[in-house]
């Protein structure tokens, strides 16, 4: 058996490797390790959980142990997905090169540009970098790449995922052509098979388990759940989770649950709170500061339920995960085969439960296709209480009255402004017309129309004059003054009087009528005219 005294490391290496607790290599390391140190490009492929951080991290430390790094060009590069792969990629630097005098430098996002632009001026070994963060610092000036000497991509697949692969291939421009590349990946879809075709010059493959499958170690089972009523699905996927987790008991140490969307991952932990569970969200549109303590609280076992996106599906090394629950089967089956690898970690036995609904068929189907077996599928957990049985009705209005005796508006007449809109019912609005159809009268006949504002005493009303006089345009504005009433609704309304016009000042020549007097037509003008006629 293999052992990394084997492997031609370096001592100071092999020592801290030691006081990590370590002994034997696992299987990608073993292969990749040899092949890293020859300096050759590597592709590694090999299903989450199975060292691929330490494939790298070792022999780009042992490589690294002589020269001298530039101010703003690093001599390496290490490409990480999220903010937490990368932060754990840069313990592992830490762990393994304590006894070196290589530095590091960590670009992420959610923390300020100038703690990492002090880093990069100083000049440092090792940097480790998310797509984003890393362009910006060289769009700003603040980084040459020109002396990257190894290159490292980590959870290509990831990249692909998240929309990575356009940055990644503009990186690769900008690092010298004589670059070493390593490329670790847990599944090899057709984009990322391009990529190494192009970037990578004769790469030793190194492929140490069948793409997109399961550890054996992780004992996995399906719930199936079949909700009564559509819209109880939700909350039926709740109640079956907790469930599921009392029914552990003890056995779930601790767990990482997974849902498909940020929104949910938020309600489903403060789900579990409310129901006195020691629950946590992480996802990416939290503060760094926040994802961060929040991991560590879960590593050192203070957090006891995870519930995550997929930003802590892909590379977090958490070796003592004893159960993982997909709240929401994964659209893309590969998340599946990541998700799960979260459990059963460096050969210890792990449990996967993964609930779904009748409309997650199809999504079973491709990751079952992938992973080329069925998942088991298990019994619905003790305590769990389905919905109420009975289809989903859709809400009615109820009526108690006939349908002939409903009320209506009665239709408004557009002379009678001032009136109030009245409601009789079908009947009665049939009688009425029947009754105006036998009384219309005849076209030489002009009905009187009595509306009701002629039926209120509008005399009784106090004069509008404030000064009570008697003057002679008073009478002529009687008429107006009654229509402006009844526009303004004073049987309803009593907003005080109605100023008309100028007030009482109102001149006398305005009130006086103009004709426009045409001059007399000479006799001569006339005949002209006729002349013209003639």
């Amino acid at each position: 058996m293999i052992k990394f005294s084997d492997l031609a490391l370096d001592p100071r290496v092999l020592t801290a490797i030691a006081e990590a607790g370590y002994e034997t290599p696992t299987p990608i390391q073993a292969q990749a390790i040899p092949f890293a140190l020859e300096g050759r490009d590597v592709l590694g492929i090999a299903q989450t959980g199975t060292g691929k951080t330490a494939s790298f991290t070792l022999p780009l430390i042992t490589m690294l142990g002589k020269g001298r790094a530039r101010a703003r060009m690093p001599r390496s590069l290490v490409l990480a997905p999220t903010r937490e792969l990368a932060a754990q990629v840069a313990e592992n630097f830490d762990t393994y090169a304590k006894h070196t005098k290589l530095t590091k430098a960590l670009l992420i996002g959610g923390v300020s540009f100038g703690e990492q632009d002090k880093l990069i001026d100083r000049g440092v070994d090792v940097l480790i970098a998310t797509p984003g963060r890393l362009l910006d610092h060289f769009e700003r000036g603040k980084l040459l790449l020109t002396g990257v000497q190894i290159m490292v991509v980590d959870e290509a697949d990831r990249m692909l995922d998240m929309g990575f692969i356009p940055d990644i291939e503009r990186i690769f421009q900008m690092t010298p052509f004589t670059r070493q590349t390593l490329f670790f990946s847990a599944t090899m879809a057709p984009e990322i098979e391009r990529i190494t075709n192009t970037f990578l010059s004769n790469p030793a493959k190194i492929e140490v388990a069948r793409q997109s499958t399961t550890s054996t170690t992780i004992e996995q089972a399906l719930i199936e759940l079949h909700p009564a009523r559509k819209d109880r699905s939700f909350a039926d996927k709740r109640m079956a989770l907790r469930a599921l987790i009392k029914q552990e008991g003890e056995a779930c140490t601790n767990a990482i649950i997974f849902c498909n969307r940020k929104m949910d991952v938020d309600v489903v932990a403060k789900s579990l709170k409310q129901h006195g569970m020691n629950a946590s969200p992480i996802h990416g549109d939290l503060d760094q500061s926040v994802r961060t303590r929040t991991l560590e609280s879960f590593r050192d076992g203070t957090l006891h339920l995870l519930v995550a996106s997929d930003v802590a599906a892909r590379g977090l090394d958490i070796p003592a995960v004893s159960h993982v629950f997909n709240f929401d089967v994964p659209s893309h089956p590969e998340d599946y085969v990541h998700r799960i690898g979260r459990t059963g970690r460096a050969g210890r036995k792990g449990k996967a439960y993964t609930l779904s609904l009748p409309s997650d068929e199809k999504y079973l189907l491709a990751i079952e296709a992938l992973i080329k077996s069925s998942i088991p599928r298990g019994a619905l957990p003790e305590g769990f209480e389905p919905s109420a049985t009975g289809p989903l009705k859709p809400a009615t209005k109820s009526d108690d009255k006939p349908k002939a005796e409903r009320t209506v508006r009665a239709p408004r007449n557009r002379n009678e402004r001032g009136n109030k809109t009245t409601t009789t019912t079908m009947q009665d609005t049939a009688a009425d017309q029947i009754s105006v159809d036998q009384t219309a009268p005849t076209a030489d006949v002009k009905p009187e129309v009595q509306t009701a504002a002629d039926t209120r005493n509008l005399d009784a009303r106090e004069p509008r004059n404030r000064n009570n006089r008697d003057t002679p345009w008073n009478s002529r504005l009687e008429e107006p003054r009654q229509a402006r009433e009844q526009y303004h609704h004073k049987d309803r309304y009593d907003n005080g009087p109605v100023v008309v016009g100028l007030g009482d000042h109102v001149p006398d020549f305005i009130m006086r009528s103009f004709k426009i007097a045409t001059a007399p037509q000479s006799t001569e003008t006339k005949e002209e005219d006729k002349s013209e006629v003639a």
